[in-house]
């Protein structure tokens, strides 16, 4: 027989290399035209790393260009920017 739960996916933030349920963080993608934008569906095509929704992961990824380097692409500002914007939503709520 099978549960009725349903497993729930995880995902690795690249920031903190901790194992997070896919809802808690939030996937910034390098779409087919080699832009960066974050894809709050998680839906877009292209290459994608998931950072959690914390500000200190958010600032450690800036510092160390993690994303830049994981997405193989350059992380405009307007990205972390955005990041940290969700990241002190989410702290607030």
């Amino acid at each position: 027989m099978s549960s009725s739960k349903r497993k729930v996916p995880m995902r690795k933030c690249v920031a903190t290399q901790t194992m997070l349920p896919k809802k808690e963080l939030v996937r910034v993608v390098r779409t087919t035209e080699g832009n960066v934008e974050l894809d709050v569906t998680g839906k877009k095509n292209g290459r994608g790393a998931y950072i959690s929704k914390d500000e200190d992961a958010v600032l450690l990824a800036q510092k160390k260009n993690l994303l830049g380097t994981h997405l193989k692409a350059e992380v405009p500002e307007e990205v972390y920017s955005e990041l940290l914007e969700l990241a002190q939503k989410e702290k607030r709520s």
